[in-house]
């Protein structure tokens, strides 16, 4: 009731529709309103129960009592006197406060409005209308309070009744809605504020039902103070009751939020920003192939960046040629295409690895020709044809809906090396500046590794040619035996190594076979592995004992700059049938006699070329026609997650067939025992005795 009747004082009216009925506990109950009538002669002739319970004195202790002497003390009745003479006489009510003199001897501040009255008669009465001063000013502080918060509050305020019906609205909710007080009070929420993205008048009935407050409640919508913008409003809806309980209707306060609203919509999207970037630094440049660097950048910016991401790399960048900024078309390489979801403007993408050609007029040649980034916020039809690399590649984007276009180019070192190409069809909201400079940044940081990876490539490239080339292509023809051989290199994510193998005529038909590997990677490796192979053939044709040779190449290891490798040396003799080896540092060889088991040969494990002053051993067994001996580097059976024994176990197992071509023993063994992922090379040599020209069998 209080709240009801003040906010209508100020900017509404009093609810006119209701019960006309008041149950106990309004606003005159809690004032304790008492009535007290006086006669012409100052007696008490009416006595309200209210002014029992305010004065002490029951009705029969008060009627027909002077007033003035039962209520006041002595020193005032001259004052009070003079006063009931005043409003009788003149008819002018009297309101103030007076100290009276209650039943129980206390005196008690008391509020007064008098008045004269008269009856049908003529004969004249007082009224006095009382009520503690102490509750009548904690009353009307409250009501001043209430009036004074209602008309100065920043935040908008509103008094509904019963019907959801606007009873009072604060200047504040005039200025919120673009509304004057005049054309809410008496209308209904939804025919004020139809502009809402919430039902709210269903929102505020459950609050009148249930009396549970609905607190902090999001709403966004548009007004008529800014029909043009949409705003976000925090809302409060709460039930208001009289003291007695008695349901008033519901009160609201609505706090504009949307500059807050703004301020945390970007401060969440920096967030995501920021994640976005350390995440890309995680993810992409993990290994340094080229198309798997290509591919995490585009995974990175899908689907928070953007719905279809895709990286093309100039194809003279790819040739290893520096691309200058030039005008005309630009050529390249699509190397990833990654999209949020099946769309067809992901069929729309260049195909990986097939090349595409865009003129000057396509937006993606000007983006690397210029080195600048490239935006379109929000796509036309005439913009389609500068996007799409086919008339049907436009009709495709046209289905996929695409709506906003943002191409960034990759540049690292000062040299552009092609563009990272971003749609949005799904994500309705346009590319902004903020995000044009997160996809610089994730272009940027990408362009290193995928620079990385390109040079990685090329000098891979130059080092595994240089490698093959090292190596012999077609081992000759050697009596009395047969060979087949084979160099894998590592991984496309690693680097080449130094491994060898050889097979080197002799005088007397002799062979000598060898397996090398030189320790690190890389074109000096490879480099390394040539002078080791060539300073071998001229040792072996010296007609010395396989321990001379390796002693000599030992010295010759030692004198190349940080230089350590292993090698395995055999010669075969097929007159006699013998072989004679010696290692240095290098896994034993197998030998694979017809009808018996495989076997590791034992033999001294010797020291790796290159430490220096450790004499070799040179073993000897026999090795007559069909035995196999098999010579490998350590990259067929070493892995990181299995023990050596259990993979020369396994490389024992592989060699079941003696009558198995060589060839097809070499396949067998390169595809069981290697994997595509591993990062060192193999060379691997296998020979088998054939009888020699003189003998038929083995002596």
């Amino acid at each position: 009731m209080i709240a009801v009747g003040a906010f209508g004082a100020v900017h509404g009216r009093a609810d006119q529709t209701g019960d006309v009925s008041s149950a106990p506990g309004g606003l005159l109950d809690v004032l304790g309103v008492a009535a007290v009538v006086l006669d012409a002669d100052g007696r008490i002739v009416l006595w309200s129960p209210q002014a029992e319970v305010l004065f002490g004195y029951t009705a029969q202790e008060a009627l027909g009592q002077y007033a003035a002497r039962l209520l006041l003390a002595e020193e005032h009745l001259e004052q009070v006197l003079d006063l009931f003479a005043q409003v009788m006489t003149s008819g002018e009510s009297w309101a103030g406060g007076f100290p009276i003199r209650c039943k129980d001897g206390r005196t008690q501040m008391v509020e007064f409005r008098n008045m004269r009255l008269e009856d049908v008669q003529g004969d004249l009465y007082a009224l006095g209308i009382a009520s503690d001063q102490a509750t009548l000013q904690e009353a009307e502080r409250g009501l001043a309070l209430s009036v004074r918060l209602f008309e100065q509050s920043p935040i908008g305020l509103a008094v509904l009744d019963t019907d959801l019906r606007f009873v009072a609205v604060n200047p504040a909710l005039e200025q919120i809605n673009g509304l004057p007080a005049a054309d809410h009070l008496g209308q209904r929420l939804r025919k004020v504020l139809p502009h809402l993205d919430t039902d709210v008048e269903a929102t505020v009935r459950q609050v009148l039902q249930s009396g549970i407050p609905l607190l902090d409640q999001p709403t966004v919508g548009r007004t008529a103070a800014d029909p043009g913008h949409e705003h976000a409003w925090s809302v409060s809806h709460y039930r208001l009751e009289d003291p007695g309980g008695r349901v008033l209707g519901t009160a609201a306060s609505i706090v504009d939020v949307t500059e807050r609203r703004r301020t945390e919509t970007e401060a969440a999207r920096a967030r995501r920003r920021l994640a976005l970037i350390a995440d890309a630094s995680l993810r992409i440049g993990t290994t340094l192939d080229l198309e798997q660097t290509a591919r995490e950048l585009a995974e990175v910016c899908v689907p928070d960046l953007a719905d279809v991401a895709a990286v093309d790399v100039l194809d003279t960048v790819l040739q290893g040629h520096t691309a200058e900024t030039r005008e005309g078309p630009a050529l390249f390489r699509p190397l990833a295409v990654t999209a949020a979801g099946p769309t067809e403007a992901a069929r729309a993408a260049d195909p990986p690895g097939e090349l595409a050609v865009y003129d000057t007029d396509r937006l993606a040649a000007q983006c690397v020709n210029l080195r600048h980034p490239i935006r379109v916020p929000r796509v036309e039809g005439r913009d389609l044809p500068r996007i799409a690399r086919s008339p049907q590649a436009v009709e495709l984007l046209a289905r996929a809906g695409l709506h906003s276009y943002l191409a960034v180019p990759l540049t690292a070192r000062g040299e552009i090396l092609g563009l990272l190409d971003l749609k949005r069809t799904h994500n309705p909201e346009p590319f902004t500046h903020d995000d044009e400079v997160l996809a610089g940044e994730l272009a940027a940081r990408a362009a290193l590794s995928i620079d990385n990876a390109r040079w990685y490539r090329s000098q891979r490239h130059a080092a595994l040619a240089l490698q093959r080339h090292l190596l012999p292509q077609h081992p000759p023809h050697m009596v009395g035996l047969e060979v087949a051989s084979r160099y894998q290199p590592a991984a496309a994510t690693a680097e080449v190594g130094g491994d060898w193998f050889d097979a080197i005529p002799l005088a007397g038909d002799r062979t000598a076979l060898v397996v090398g590997d030189v320790m690190g990677s890389g074109i000096n490796a490879a480099a390394t592995m040539g002078q080791l192979r060539t300073a071998t053939r001229a040792f072996a044709d010296l007609d010395l004992a396989p321990a001379e040779v390796l002693e000599l190449l030992d010295r010759t290891t030692t004198r190349l700059e940080e230089t350590i490798a292993t090698c395995a040396f055999a010669v075969y003799d097929p007159h006699r049938a013998q072989c004679r080896v010696c290692l240095a540092g290098h896994l034993p060889p197998v030998l694979v006699p017809p009808g018996r088991v495989p076997h590791l040969l034992d033999l001294p494990p010797g020291a790796p070329l290159g430490v220096g002053g450790i004499p070799f051993r040179t073993a000897t067994f026999d090795m007559g026609p069909g035995d196999q001996l098999i010579l490998y580097t350590d990259g067929l059976v070493e892995t990181r997650d299995q023990p050596i024994d259990q993979r020369l176990n396994t490389l024992l197992g592989l060699l079941d067939d003696p009558e198995r071509p060589l060839e097809e023993t070499c396949d067998r063994l390169l595809h069981a025992l290697r994997h595509p992922d591993d990062h060192d090379d193999v060379a691997l040599l296998i020979a088998r005795a054939q009888p020699a020209p003189h003998q038929a069998f083995r002596p």
